[in-house]
């Protein structure tokens, strides 16, 4: 059982550390990667197309994006939980292949500052991340001025959060951050050249967060979007007038033109 500092009890319980696992065997993650290219230049018209590629395990990390306790949309939250009882066992089966999982929901890292996983991401040595490449993308293909809540009522945005969903299991050799420079040390420390993310909102934390696609990307990783362990913060009631799943893909299809491909978590299991 790996001890933490005081309350320890408390903090052990709801990280929900365990004995820790035997060392993971080297293994391969063979993903069918999906991206969109507009084939004939300024006509508009993409096309899907996936390319197969092998990502050895010890040259790849998840990073797990905001996927919180509780939204101040209901339906987020409840979405978000829907998420994380899929999400568990895809970075239990990663685990074993070897692949590090690095947890990071924003604005908690209070209720974790006296895990071992927060304080060794802390630790590990500085490297200065290289000069940002020059991206740039179109405005998203959906409307998310009012927040994206699709409550009947909504509340007023505030912060519900305290902590990751205790549905995800953190584990002893995981890392616990919300900084992007602290995750680029991370995987420059362990040699980690493919960071798949997963996890809440698509339109927003996903792309904008400093650990997440644009970021990560400008600085030279190699990024993947699980497209179906993702959620949208979007309101049908707003343009292009589409269902919240609908507004979700084409977040999805927008990433896939302009960012990274995406793989399907059965693919990572």
């Amino acid at each position: 059982m790996t001890r933490l500092a005081a309350p320890s009890l408390f903090l052990a319980a709801c990280l929900g550390l365990g004995a820790a696992a035997a060392e993971p065997a080297n293994g391969t993650l063979a993903l069918p990667l999906r991206t969109r290219v507009e084939t004939f230049k300024g006509s508009g018209l993409w096309d899907e197309v996936v390319v197969r590629k092998e990502l050895p395990s010890r040259e790849t990390a998840i990073v797990i994006c905001d996927m919180w306790d509780k939204h101040w949309c209901d339906s987020a939250t409840r979405r978000c939980e829907e998420l994380a009882k899929k999400m568990d066992p895809v970075l239990s089966a990663a685990r074993a292949k070897g692949v590090l999982i690095i947890h990071a929901p924003s604005d908690t890292m209070d209720f974790y500052k006296d895990a071992p996983q927060r304080r060794r991401a802390v630790e590990t040595p500085r490297v200065q991340p290289p000069k940002p490449l020059s991206l740039t993308e179109p405005a998203l293909p959906i409307d998310d001025s009012d927040g994206g809540c699709d409550d009947a009522t909504p509340h007023k945005s505030y912060k519900a959060w305290t902590r990751q969903s205790p549905l995800l299991h953190i584990a002893d050799n995981d890392y616990i951050t919300d900084n992007g420079g602290e995750v680029y040390n991370i995987l420059q420390k362990r040699g980690i050249k493919n960071l798949l993310v997963m996890g809440v909102h698509t339109n927003m934390c996903v792309l904008g967060r400093s650990f997440a696609i644009r970021q990560m990307t400008k600085w030279g990783v190699r990024c993947v979007l699980v497209r179906d362990l993702t959620d949208a913060m979007y309101n049908p009631k707003k343009r292009p007038f589409v269902s919240h799943e609908e507004g979700t893909e084409l977040v999805i299809q927008h990433i896939e033109k302009y960012w990274c491909p995406t793989a399907l978590s059965a693919d990572v299991r």
